[in-house]
């Protein structure tokens, strides 16, 4: 088989200077997939037949390339998302398979091998970022009622996920001992429900519900596993920080998006607050693991704010 051509679909060099420093998670190091990823894209176009049409966007691992490929005398807007394999993103393409377009990205061919996606053209101008915080939450609890239906066998367990992050967390010995205390007992509590798993988004913040042309708005970029539907509600909390306030107005502002979410996804709002607590914990994890201090003081503000 002749190279692909070199079509102009190039992933920014500053992002991939950043991808560089990832370390392997079960499979290339993040700069051996930088230094692939150019020519990869080449041959997913190739091979799928595509046409760049506009300049790469990029997420947090992955990078878009809007692209249309014609079909007679139709031509259909497409994204191209070439992505990182790691273990977040490993089963994204079930998802969407499952979810067959109902409050999500449709799904047009996935290449799981290649860490490649075929999707719907969504308008990535407009998300939920700067709408009014009680309507993109009650967006957001609208699409969980679509999004949560009963998960396939091969979706991965929230227990499964947790556990090596609780097994950590009691290792740790720079965090407040009450806070790994109640967040591991609390986890433990919780997953012992043996209430139904249905399929769970587990990212759906206000950036990750973008406007389209067949429904208002549809959400893109699962991290799929199979859990409870309460297990959602914390990325809704951790971001648009600033407009949560300090002291009581922060108590009342995390409360009033609990209850407005959950009020739209019919979820018990106080099985919200639980699972966003033990949530919390796993974030603060994560920041003591990165140093990142900001994010750790960030996560234990929110962590006790949603305390009783």
């Amino acid at each position: 088989m002749s190279p692909a051509p070199d079509l102009g679909a190039h992933a920014p060099r500053e992002w991939l200077t950043w991808m560089s420093r990832l370390p392997a998670e079960g499979g290339p190091t993040g700069a051996d997939w930088a230094a692939d990823v150019d020519r990869l894209t080449r041959e997913l176009l190739r091979d799928w037949d595509l046409v760049p049409v506009g300049p790469a966007m990029t997420g947090w691992t992955a990078v878009v390339h809007p692209v249309q490929r014609r079909s007679g005398d139709v031509t259909r807007p497409l994204v191209l998302k070439v992505g990182w394999p790691h273990v977040e993103s490993a089963q994204e393409h079930l998802a969407l398979r499952s979810w067959n377009g109902h409050g999500a990205v449709r799904l047009v061919a996935a290449d799981p091998a290649r860490g490649a996606l075929l999707l719907e053209r969504l308008d990535a101008t407009r998300d939920l970022e700067s709408v009014d915080i009680d309507e993109a939450c009650a967006v957001i609890g609208g699409l969980y009622r679509q999004l949560h239906v009963p998960a396939p066998p091969t979706i991965r367990p929230l227990e499964a996920h947790l556990d090596p992050y609780l097994t950590q967390l009691r290792q740790r010995t720079d965090l407040p001992r009450r806070v790994v205390t109640r967040v591991t007992g609390l986890a433990r509590d919780l997953l012992a429900d043996p209430a139904p798993r249905v399929l769970l988004h587990t990212d759906l913040h206000f950036q990750n519900a973008l406007a389209a042309d067949r429904a208002p708005w549809l959400v893109i970029d699962p991290k799929p596993l199979a859990g409870p539907p309460a297990y959602e509600l914390q990325p809704l909390l951790r971001n648009r920080f600033d407009e949560l306030g300090t002291g009581p107005a922060m108590r009342w502002s995390l409360r009033h998006r609990l209850e407005v979410t959950c009020e739209a996804a019919g979820i018990a709002a106080d099985i919200g607050r639980l699972w966003s607590i033990v949530r919390c914990g796993v974030e603060v994890f994560w920041a003591a693991f990165d140093g990142d201090a900001g994010e750790l003081s960030r996560n234990l503000t929110l962590l006790k704010a949603l305390e009783d």
